[in-house]
């Protein structure tokens, strides 16, 4: 049974399945098998390297759609450098962070590597420039991970004929999100990887489906890992699913730095393997529960900060743990879904599957008129 919904006409899409990804080897893929791959841009620090990733993406999605996620806040904020920044975060802070490496035995950088400014792709000021490469290539989408971007660039996209999507993670989000002109609102449940809110999907979806009426397209994100909870995902309402977690053990994702201890990482994991904090950014969001994790969860620790700070004050150790090569450390955004991921294959393996139990599963329920 072919599964299609309005969103496959709006894209030109053979299946309602959205793939967030920030490998290009991943997100490529899910367009070459039929979904609408979104290229994760927050790790491009640098526009011109931004730039020849989506010349790569332009010549390897076989003239298929994708997209392009950002993290950038609605209403522009007072920024300064990554120095002045770095002014701000709490001693105590960075003699934290610098005790729990050593208490874990992770290895400083190698002299000849630079320590990244992780923190620039978190900028508003970034994401702009993101978003102007972006503008310059045939990408479909853009989609911003924390809400409707600023309306000068929801704008600009509609004027080259992108479609705008934004999380949601209540049904108000949603609305104000339809209000500023975002065409696409992806509901993000509890369960979902990354940057998440507190309402679980099941309860959300629906939710956010009635609040935008028929004013947009509404994606379902956050515990969807199989064919059966893209069929659940459409019987609430979604017109799709935006999923990330799924791809985390793909062939694909393993031309990526972290590849090796994620993949080990996620394969050894259950469904309690999760937690939700602020470690990361400074913004909830659901990671890999690890010894990295733990650390900022025992007594003494300190509050994380809000974005950006707690951003650059992680920006390095995170460069460290991931080249530590240790799963037991990895900080690594991911969803509830992990427990599911039992090996490594291609993403067209396992967009075949979604797709055909996803058939499957609304063939069943057909049978029980």
């Amino acid at each position: 049974m072919t599964v299609r919904t309005p969103l496959c006409d709006l894209f030109g899409l053979e299946h309602p399945i959205v793939g967030f990804s920030p490998s290009e080897h991943v997100a490529a893929a899910v367009s070459r098998a039929g979904g609408l791959g979104v290229l994760g841009a927050v790790r491009f620090n640098d526009p011109a390297e931004l730039d020849k990733t989506l010349d790569w993406m332009d010549a390897h999605t076989d003239g298929r759609p994708y997209g392009i996620d950002v993290v950038m806040p609605a209403r522009v904020p007072a920024e300064g450098t990554p120095e002045k920044l770095d002014r701000l975060i709490p001693e105590p802070h960075k003699t934290f962070v610098q005790d729990t490496l050593l208490k874990l035995g992770v290895p400083p950088l190698p002299d000849d590597t630079q320590a990244a400014d992780g923190v620039l792709g978190w900028l508003h000021s970034v994401a702009r420039q993101q978003i102007e490469v972006a503008l310059a290539h045939p990408a479909r989408l853009i989609a911003n991970a924390l809400g409707p971007p600023p309306p000068d660039v929801i704008a600009s996209a509609h004027e080259r004929g992108m479609l705008v999507a934004a999380l949601a993670g209540t049904a108000g989000h949603a609305r104000r999100q339809v209000a500023s002109g975002v065409d696409i609102v992806v509901a993000q449940g509890y369960e979902a990887g990354g940057h998440t809110g507190e309402i679980g999907s099941m309860v959300l979806i629906p939710e956010v489906v009635d609040a935008v009426e028929t004013k947009a397209t509404v994606l379902a994100a956050g515990g969807i890992g199989s064919g059966r909870q893209i069929a659940a995902a459409l019987a609430l309402g979604a017109e799709g699913v935006w999923m990330g977690s799924a791809w985390l053990a793909t062939e694909e994702y393993a031309t990526t730095t972290s590849a090796p201890a994620v993949t080990e990482a996620v394969l050894n994991a259950t469904s309690s393997d999760t937690v939700r904090s602020r470690i990361y950014s400074g913004k909830p969001a659901r990671l890999l529960k690890n010894l990295w994790t733990d650390a900022w969860e025992q007594p003494g620790a300190p509050e994380p900060l809000g974005m950006p700070l707690q951003n650059l004050l992680v920006s390095e150790a995170h460069q460290r743990l991931i080249r530590s090569g240790r799963p037991e450390v990895v900080p690594m955004p991911a969803g509830q879904i992990v427990g599911r991921i039992t090996e490594v294959r291609t993403v067209a393996a396992v967009m075949a599957d979604l797709v055909q139990e996803a058939g499957q599963t609304l063939e069943k329920l057909t049978s029980l008129r």
